[in-house]
């Protein structure tokens, strides 16, 4: 791998030899590759469009032909495909490919909206696997494999499944199994992996969703990888999926116009992992485990670590359940005082992700400065009780309200399909008022981007708790709005949902498409 990585041609050195040639650009794109304004000359110099011996991402044959099997040769891919349009494009191609348009899917309840995005497109009928819940840290787990074969033995005319992994907290399933269950059925596995573009290239990490068996998996390459923002990858494997179909849809959702930088950001990331990863992994893991090492003396914070070995290196989930404080005061902390960005907060924990490309000195400041905010918690634990801290930080008998997807499962047998509710006139209430209704937008906090509620879906008490209580402690809610009314002490919170009267025209077996 590392002599043919060492001599093929690659796209950022291709970038900049004709940058610095004399050729001069009667074409696209308008900057002429000269410097305009603040933005660097190289930057502009090395932004191309299709031109003679760069290839064509939609028909490739050259360059980026070659990249894209190395790509594939360093996943243990049968195929790979360059995406410009992140991890939201794979996605998009996968589930539309992989079955026909009103086909039916089962989907994993803690997908990404660009699963739910293309179900609306296709107008899929869906059925929802409802990952198990980790009450000690208030996440979701990985879909185990016994709820597949549950559901495909339940419901035959099944004919794709879709699940997460890692999860956004980084949690781990076990994929190979889950193929094996799925190709019984003699039907496509999707796996959206944009969380573990880095799994399977080095001796310490888990393998990858390629090389355990499933048929479509996509990879955020900008998310664990050190590339630029935007980019990803998408593996195909085995004789399930048309290739031919997935091409074309891969040209719908993807720009006509792709980048050159993003590509070559691609490029370059698969191109040095390649040649490096073992090495660079075997830091990675070294510096990481010293962190969690250290971090175990934490008596007030409390680091997931390997909850039956299906976590996933460089995921730092924090929990404050029993700090008093929230995942936002930590967030906020570790920025105002330390100077450190976390990647989310949430109401009972915060996230940290580490990758191949962090220094010794990041690990150094986040397990100071994590250490420091303990000690500060174990003093001010002396006057209230830490119990006392806690409840007044997250309400009395709050903790089980945090299990939003099992709980919303158990209410949602009149659901509204996705394809109609989302077309559906809506009209916005008050957040307490929406109780009961079917909602006609997706809600969600942001990161990571999994609907709390999806279009057609009802209010719960216990997800309007969980909204309120958000947006309470200054998380970013997505699909509520906030409204000032001069007869009300606080800002209104207003939820879009579904225009009285029109969310009772379906009945019976209509209600199960989505």
């Amino acid at each position: 791998m590392r002599e043919r990585l060492s001599e093929v041609e690659h796209l950022f050195e291709k970038l900049s030899e004709y940058a610095d040639s004399d050729i001069y650009p009667y074409h696209m794109p308008g900057h002429k590759r000269r410097s305009f304004g603040m933005l660097p000359e190289k930057m502009y110099k090395l932004d191309i469009t299709e031109i003679e011996g760069f290839d064509n991402l939609h028909h490739p044959r050259e360059i980026l032909c070659s990249l894209q099997h190395e790509a594939a040769a360093l996943y243990g891919a049968g195929e790979s495909f360059y995406l410009v349009n992140g991890s939201t494009s794979g996605i998009l191609s996968a589930v539309s490919c992989a079955l026909p348009a009103g086909g039916h899917i089962l989907m994993a309840r803690n997908c990404h909206k660009a699963a739910y995005h293309a179900a609306y497109l296709r107008g899929l009928y869906v059925t929802y696997l409802y990952p198990p819940y980790l009450e000690e840290y208030d996440i979701y787990d990985a879909i185990e494999p016994c709820q597949v074969r549950e559901a495909l033995e339940r419901e035959p005319d099944i004919k794709a499944v879709l699940i997460v992994s890692p999860t956004y907290e980084g949690r781990i399933a076990d994929v190979r199994a889950i193929a094996q269950v799925v190709h019984e059925k003699g039907i496509p596995l999707i796996v959206d992996e944009a969380h573990g573009a880095h799994l399977g290239l080095g001796e310490a990490l888990s393998r990858n969703s390629c090389q355990m068996g499933a048929d479509l998996v996509i990879h955020s390459v900008h998310k664990t990888l050190p590339a630029l923002t935007q980019t990803a990858l998408l593996h195909v494997n085995g004789e399930l999926i048309d290739k031919r179909v997935l091409k074309r849809f891969l040209r719908i959702y993807q720009s006509s116009s792709p980048s050159y930088l993003l590509m070559a950001g691609i490029d370059n990331a698969v191109r040095y992992i390649g040649l490096q990863g073992e090495e660079m992994f075997r830091c990675f893991q070294s510096r990481y485990e010293t962190m969690l090492v250290r971090l175990a003396g934490c008596r007030h914070l409390r680091i997931l670590r390997d909850v039956r070995e299906k976590q996933d290196m460089g995921k730092l989930l924090i929990s404050v359940k029993q700090s008093g404080i929230t995942g936002k005061q930590l967030y906020d902390i570790l920025l105002e005082k330390y100077h450190l960005q976390l990647e989310m907060a949430s109401t009972s924990y915060a996230l940290a992700m580490f990758t191949v490309n962090d220094s010794e000195e990041a690990y150094g400041r986040m397990t100071e400065a994590l250490l420091s905010i303990d000690r500060w918690l174990e003093e001010r634990s002396n006057a209230p009780t830490a119990a006392d801290m806690t409840k007044k930080a997250f309400g009395p008998e709050r903790d089980n309200d945090y299990n939003c997807i099992n709980t919303l499962a158990a209410g949602q047998r009149d659901a509204i399909p996705l394809a109609a509710a989302w077309d559906m006139p809506t009209e916005l209430t008050g957040l307490g008022e929406s109780v009961g209704r079917h909602i006609g937008e997706f809600i969600n906090l942001y990161p990571p981007g999994i609907p709390l509620l999806v279009p057609g879906e009802r209010m719960t008490e216990e997800l309007c708790g969980r909204i309120s209580q958000a947006l309470e402690q200054g998380l970013e809610v997505q699909g509520v709005e906030t409204r000032e009314e001069r007869d009300q002490p606080a800002p209104r919170i207003l939820v879009p949902a579904i225009r009285e009267g029109q969310d009772r025209y379906l009945s019976g077996t209509e209600q199960l498409m989505i």
